[in-house]
């Protein structure tokens, strides 16, 4: 017992550092972030001259430019926090990252359309024309106005393809394709900016700055995202080593490479994959490890739910593979307690079955595996494995059938795992399981910090 209190307190300092990590880490960003939005609001404020106050809509078209500068500067931030920059990543988390990916989006957007509105009523009321006409000035009479157009379109189109209700309703492939054109977006209206801003025009550190900014966030994509994943992929050689069908719809793709370790993935944390056949080098598409990777293996295991995920099945043995990753914080390295409860919903257990192996010893588990129908329990023969050679640490517990058989509230999860409220709690599965689970854990008294997720969702932007 003693021992078993010495590691769960270890495994807590250990926590401790790693969020502590974290926060400072976020504080830094946070701080940069801010630093620059000061840089560029003052752009516009240096700038500004008493014809831009002089009348009602010069003041319109004044505030327009204002939008149009926090607006794209909130844009780059948006690209940069996804350039996968390694000790961003390690010192924020991708979690973190993504997530203020996804807050400044509409912002930006919100921003960006006010100024396209305000920038057309404050020049039409100073022309004294209707909007419809001075817009056709607008685009006819200043330089590269059209491409600015034309980007402004396909920001939106990325904006909307983002909101919860159209993703769902579209393949990630789909998706994926409209969300790129942010960075077409971004980089057609640059030109615009630097001709046709009145912060711009005679004022070349201004310029330089704005130049720079565009500069760091493109290095910085085409450097992490593009070069980095293609030298790693290269320098491991992975390729697939073949095919398994684990059950229907569900197969598993096997890769060998050397010096896998190197690329320091745990179990649970997912790649963006990229095979190089027909349909699947140009969109990277992002799948969980399904078990702990190896020297010289790596596994995933996928469900066919669209034409990408189908169509593995027909991948060829010494098909070469392109990765980019590691990410996620879905890792054993955030218990703190010397139980943990892992739950895993239909092909939501490939990052379970995989986040398994990494539990030093001393750590007891109980696996609950949510499936409606007998043959959707995959790994079968490997969770039985692996609760058999534990010697009882492990327990696995099949829940199959309707969610009416099974519900997954507090009452019956406690009632199931005696020690479930002194838990650190692991789930992937739907977002119904998900929040079922996550209602379970709140009424038993858990808190945040001991509820790790990972649900379907799409992971990398």
């Amino acid at each position: 017992m003693a021992k078993s209190s010495s590691a769960a307190k270890a495994r807590e300092r250990r926590l401790s550092e790693i969020q502590g990590r974290a926060e400072d880490g976020a504080d830094w960003a946070a701080l940069l972030l801010g630093l620059g939005l000061g840089i560029t609001i003052a752009l516009q404020a240096t700038t500004i001259t008493n014809n831009d106050l002089s009348s009602f809509y010069s003041v319109v078209t004044s505030l327009s430019r204002l939008f149009a500068l926090v607006g794209t500067y909130f844009a780059l931030i948006l690209v940069l926090l996804v350039a996968r920059i390694p000790w961003v990543e390690r010192s924020v988390g991708h979690d973190r990252l993504i997530t203020w990916h996804r807050k400044f989006g509409p912002y930006s957007i919100l921003l960006i359309g006010l100024h396209v509105l305000l920038v057309t009523l404050g020049f039409g009321g100073q022309d004294h024309v209707r909007l419809g006409v001075e817009m056709w000035r607008i685009l006819n009479q200043y330089s590269w106005m059209w491409a600015a157009l034309a980007g402004f379109v396909a920001m939106m189109a990325a904006g909307v393809s983002s909101y919860k209700k159209a993703r769902a309703r579209m393949s990630y492939e789909t998706w994926w394709k409209i969300h790129v054109l942010m960075y077409v977006a971004i980089a057609v209206s640059f030109m615009h900016q630097v001709l046709d801003g009145a912060m711009f025009i005679d004022h070349p550190l201004n310029r330089k700055y704005w130049t720079a900014l565009y500069i760091f966030v493109g290095f910085s994509v085409i450097f992490w995202r593009v070069g980095i994943p293609i030298a790693r992929s290269i320098r491991h050689n992975l390729k697939v080593s073949k095919v398994v069908v684990e059950g229907p719809g569900i197969i598993s793709v096997i890769m060998r490479g050397r010096k896998l370790t190197r690329l320091a993935a745990e179990g649970g944390q997912f790649f963006g994959w990229r095979f190089l056949a027909k349909n699947h080098l140009l969109i990277s598409h992002p799948y969980s490890l399904s078990a702990a990777p190896t020297e010289h293996l790596m596994r995933i295991t996928v469900k066919d739910l669209g034409d990408h995920s189908g169509s593995l099945a027909y991948l060829k043995p010494g098909t070469r593979v392109f990765v980019e990753g590691p990410y996620g914080a879905f890792t054993a390295g955030r218990s703190s307690r010397h139980h943990v409860v892992l739950v895993g919903g239909g092909v939501g257990i490939t990052p379970i079955r995989a986040i398994m192996e990494e539990f030093g010893t001393g750590v007891q588990m109980d696996v609950v595996f949510r499936a409606s129908r007998e043959e959707d329990i995959v790994f079968r023969a490997e969770l039985d494995y692996l609760a058999a050679k534990s010697q009882g640490t492990i327990r696995i517990h099949y829940l199959i059938g309707p969610r009416a058989h099974h519900p997954m509230d507090a009452e019956h999860l406690n009632r199931m795992i005696p020690l479930f409220s002194e838990s650190d709690i692991y789930i992937c599965g739907p977002a119904t399981l998900v929040e079922s689970v996550r209602k379970a854990a709140t009424d038993s008294g858990i808190p945040k910090t001991r509820f790790h997720d990972e649900a379907f969702a799409f992971h990398a932007e």
